[in-house]
């Protein structure tokens, strides 16, 4: 059996500019990176401002196991079956970032033969969009600490710093450093940490911005720390949003890359779900509403994270409507969350899916609450028994929702026809939008994380800590009571527990502290032991990963 890099290396990729040119798009609207990727121009999003949308379609999933659930792959694989079925889709997905890649997950542009390619150049450097977003952010850094030594004429608190720098990469040991080390020379020592690339406000702010004027506002909103009474200081003044806009000027324009079966992709951003708000570009899920008659993006992890964000942060901010939203589930997820040990889920045991389905069950009530109707695509394993498969169908069949079994893993689009033949019949029967967020922007922030918390985890409430409680008060005082909320949490379970799995009771979330992101437009809830820079397991991904003396990787995935 052949791997995924021995799938996406085998495949004959199209120049870039047959793919654009299919969607209409003109070689002065194309700034190609190589023959097979390129980046979009603004003018191509200037002429399509007034086209019509297609239907948007937003797929995610339920709690995963460790090893992930393949909703990246179902994603690519239902746009390449909307082609077969003869319909126009474009793909508009998050870039991976090096974390994951050389952590635990391996490759993070599908799998299988529903890959976007070319895989090697998405998975590592790519169009270098996540280095500059961790340029612009040590920028901000090296001049916040530039000024502090040259004087510091804002009287900045050198205690009360909470702008981070950042690096693309899993590495524990930056969690929390002390800089300006080895004399005057050498700055003003003070704590410091650092976050992975894809957490950090200025990836948010680039997926967010609907423009380069936009872009270098919510840059210069950043809040970067408080100076000696107390009041906020922000990245514009320290003169940082114009240098921090030249970095990303190139990084703001969406790229264009291919399936194996040559489905278009916008590939755009990469925030983590667990960790930020885990959607692509605004940019780039308009342009693909744009150019096809289907766009079919995701949000990252469960529908608790991911879908959650995306529809209360993204949606709200970029007056998105999404027409379908289709829930992935494994049989191997779903008896996890029933209480079976990770080493055996290969074993048929329909009680431990009897069991473990609840978790199933809540994700579709949760997504029924923001008034869009759900499909769920059962993403078969080989070693899924026949019993188990029909019993979730019949399952999501008593609770009014379709399902649908994809190998897309193994066929491509071919094993996702099923799923997006359904997906486009609920979407026709479904024509009335009647789409909503959870909860108002009037709310107050500790309601809406309240609101989240007993609508979307099913808590009995929230637990805010003394220092929560603190920076809270701070920002309402400042005048950000009416922004979202970007719920920080572990993505294996509803609750904050990560052991905690199916469909957990009794609990309360505990929040352990507040940040606001007023660049970015929400504040972040940090919930239970969450970090923003994660690290590398015992045995990372970097292990099997090399390359020969041809310059050809392998082991990517």
């Amino acid at each position: 059996m052949l791997s995924d890099i021995e799938i996406a290396q085998a495949a004959e990729m199209r120049p870039i500019g047959e793919i654009a040119a299919a969607l209409g798009i003109t070689e002065e609207e194309l700034e190609p990176y190589g023959r097979y990727k390129a980046k979009v121009t603004e003018s191509l999003i200037t002429r399509t401002a007034n086209d019509p949308d297609g239907k948007l379609i937003l797929v995610t999933a339920i709690n995963p196991t460790p090893a992930g659930e393949g909703k990246t792959t179902v994603s690519v694989g239902l746009g390449q079956a909307m082609a077969k079925i003869g319909k126009k889709a474009v793909l508009a997905l998050r870039e991976p970032s090096l974390g994951p890649v050389f952590g635990i997950k391996g490759g993070a542009a599908g799998g299988g033969y529903s890959q976007v390619i070319p895989m090697e150049d998405i998975n590592l450097h790519f169009t270098g969009d996540i280095h500059a977003i961790t340029a612009a952010n040590n920028l901000l850094c090296a001049l916040l600490d530039n000024h502090i030594q040259q004087g510091n004429e804002l009287h900045i608190d050198t205690r009360r710093i909470l702008f981070k720098r950042c690096m693309d990469m899993n590495d524990r040991a930056l969690r929390h450093i002390v800089v300006g080390m080895g004399g005057r020379a050498n700055g003003v020592p003070r704590e410091d940490g650092f976050q992975i690339t894809v957490a950090s406000e200025v990836m948010a702010i680039l997926c967010l911005a609907s423009d380069l004027d936009d872009l270098k506002r919510r840059l210069g909103s950043i809040l970067v720390a408080y100076d000696m009474d107390g009041k906020p200081v922000f990245a514009r003044d320290l003169h940082a949003e114009g240098a921090m806009t030249a970095l990303l000027k190139d990084a703001l324009k969406p790229n264009l890359v291919q399936t194996l079966e040559h489905t278009p992709v916008l590939m755009h951003g990469g925030p983590f779900a667990n960790i930020a708000h885990g959607c692509n570009s605004v940019r780039a899920t308009k342009l693909a509403l744009k150019l096809g008659d289907y766009c079919v993006t995701e949000a990252g992890f469960g529908s608790d994270l991911g879908a959650e964000k995306f529809l209360d942060i993204k949606c709200r901010f970029a007056g998105l409507k999404p027409s379908c939203v289709v829930l992935v589930a494994t049989v191997r997820a779903l008896k996890y969350n029933g209480g079976m040990d990770r080493a055996e889920l290969t074993m048929p045991d329909i009680n431990a899916l009897k069991h473990g389905i609840i978790n199933l069950r809540t994700h579709i009530e949760n997504l029924f609450k923001y008034h869009v109707p759900v499909v769920v695509a059962i993403n078969r394993f080989h070693t899924d028994s026949d019993e188990e498969l029909q019993y979730i169908a019949d399952y999501c069949k008593a609770m009014g929702v379709e399902t649908s079994v994809c190998e897309i893993f193994a066929k491509g689009g071919a094993g996702g026809t099923d799923l997006a033949q359904k997906v486009c019949e609920t979407i026709e029967m479904c024509q009335e939008n009647t789409f909503a967020p959870l909860y108002p922007d009037e709310m107050s922030i500790a309601q809406k994380v309240n609101t989240i918390a007993k609508e979307i985890y099913r808590a009995d409430g929230v637990k805010f800590l003394p220092a929560a409680a603190k920076a809270l008060a701070e920002i309402e005082a400042m005048g950000f009571g009416s922004l979202p909320v970007c719920i920080a949490k572990t993505q294996y379970s509803l609750s904050d527990d990560p052991k905690a799995l199916g469909k957990p009771e009794n609990f309360t979330i505990t929040v352990r502290d507040v940040r606001l992101s007023a660049g970015a437009g929400f504040v972040v809830v940090l919930t239970g032991d969450i970090m923003t820079m994660p690290g590398l397991p015992k045995k990372p991904a970097a292990f099997g990963i090399d390359c020969d003396n041809e310059g050809n990787i392998k082991g990517l995935f």
